[in-house]
């Protein structure tokens, strides 16, 4: 079914609005994949804060031209049956998605992505996708922090241990 003047203008806004929000969208080929797993794709991107949508070419390219910091993106690698990732607040959550999803999937695969007004090839979106999230980059940060305080603390304990266990050495030579 066509879609009419209206809708294509509706949906060319709404990608504009996504893609200038989004932090790293991310575009990959899901040609031969089934709608049944583009349907849990969809799900468990939405649980991570990614929104995945299929769009016709012709209007993401349109929607990149109307906005002033991405007009300059090369469109040459936008063909063919593409879905686009995006999300607001994380850099790399789309790429890990699906990373995670083609690992299941192999007939997905990474076209590239953009981020910060620059198309970013599909090699630097799979190196994207094996970074660590920042939850994970926040816990290494705090074990970083927390080891030297550790190690203190164990050393402080180990001379009270050694005084407690000279205190019970004389109670026990002056009980005998």
């Amino acid at each position: 079914m066509a879609l009419t003047k209206e809708k294509k203008q509706t949906i060319i806004e709404e990608v504009s609005q996504l893609l200038s929000d989004s932090k790293l969208t991310v575009i990959a080929k899901y040609q031969g994949t089934p709608v049944k797993a583009l349907q849990t794709l969809r799900k468990e991107a939405r649980d991570g804060g990614t929104t995945v949508k299929v769009v016709k070419n012709r209007l993401v390219i349109k929607a990149l031209s109307s906005s002033e910091n991405l007009k300059d993106i090369d469109t040459a690698p936008l063909n063919g049956m593409l879905l686009y990732a995006f999300n607001d607040t994380d850099d790399v959550a789309p790429a890990q998605v699906i990373s995670n999803f083609a690992k299941t999937q192999p007939t997905l695969e990474f076209v590239g992505g953009i981020s910060e007004g620059l198309f970013i090839s599909a090699d630097d979106v799979k190196t994207l996708a094996n970074l660590p999230s920042k939850e994970q980059l926040r816990g290494q940060l705090v074990g970083i922090f927390a080891a030297p305080l550790s190690g203190f603390v164990g050393v402080l304990s180990g001379n009270v241990r050694g005084v407690l266990n000279v205190l019970n050495a004389r109670v026990e030579a002056l009980g005998n």
